[in-house]
């Protein structure tokens, strides 16, 4: 299949920060119930949410009480019900999520379902913030996912989760294995990186000759108010070119179609991969 309709959901904050993780989950997971109604009406084949998308970005906090907001994967109650709507629309359905692996064991994690339901397994997100009002590694374990690519019934798709954008290595190493579609879930606010929202993903799109797809919440979310987070979400086609985008404010489905064919035309044309030389780059894994 070639031609692929990408479903990006951007969605605000549906409730309060003081109420317990469980009530705010169910709270975000029935507010995107119509959005994926609408995502099966326009024929959306593969759908994905923002980082951690039924919880808030709870990561300006160091308070345990948001532990609590991780599930297990495939078999909490959020992937369950988005195991079963995927099955139920013939859709693919890339759910990012708290996850606890083990007691006390915490990661940012991307489940990915298939067309049929089937779980096709997870992305663990690598590179893990720790500056102010992004205090990730309380809660968050790095992963070590070595850069899965799910072969799913409309494509090769990959997932790397906000933070991960700004590390070039992982784009190339997902696309090395096979990856036509990436998306990058984030939760990303105004100020010293919304400049680089749509110039990294983008080049890193042109560098590998694939499609990249970047969802970003909106709204702010108090108490913390770390910033506006400032929606966007876009698709960028091979050539590095954003060819849909959602508002920068408002809760959205951003649907487009994209042409996996322009991925092997991009990549003939400039013929990247063919002229890398990683016998010459073992610097940059040999030492800190």
């Amino acid at each position: 299949m070639e031609k692929v309709k990408i479903g990006l959901i951007q969605m605000g904050l549906k409730t309060g920060t003081d109420l317990e993780p469980a009530a705010i989950r169910d709270a975000m997971n029935e507010a995107h119930l119509p959005y994926i109604e609408q995502a099966a009406e326009a024929g959306v084949q593969v759908l994905c949410f923002q980082e951690v998308f039924n919880q808030p970005y709870f990561c300006p906090s160091q308070d345990k009480k948001w532990y609590a907001a991780a599930e297990r994967v495939p078999d909490g109650p959020t992937c369950q019900m988005m195991q079963a709507l995927a099955a139920k629309h013939r859709m693919v359905i890339i759910v990012p999520i708290y996850e606890e692996t083990v007691t006390g064991v915490y990661y940012n994690t991307a489940a990915v379902f298939d067309a049929d339901g089937s779980y096709l397994g997870k992305y663990h997100k690598t590179h893990i913030p720790q500056v102010a009002g992004f205090w990730e590694k309380y809660f968050f374990k790095p992963g070590k996912s070595d850069w899965p690519v799910f072969d799913t019934a409309y494509g090769k798709i990959g997932v790397y989760i906000c933070y991960d954008r700004h590390f070039p290595e992982g784009w190339r190493a997902l696309a090395l294995n096979g990856a036509e579609i990436i998306f990058n879930p984030s939760a990303t606010v105004a100020g010293l990186s919304q400049y680089l929202w749509e110039l990294e993903q983008p080049a890193s799109a042109a560098a590998n000759g694939c499609f990249v797809a970047a969802i970003n919440r909106v709204g702010s979310e108090a108490p913390w108010n770390i910033g506006e987070f400032y929606g966007s979400t876009y698709i960028a086609n091979p050539r590095g070119e954003i060819v849909a985008q959602a508002s920068d404010k408002e809760d959205e489905l951003l649907v487009h179609e994209v042409d996996l064919a322009m991925v092997r035309e991009i990549r003939n044309n400039w013929q990247f991969f063919r002229d890398r030389r990683p016998e010459t780059y073992t610097r940059l894994t040999d030492g800190e």
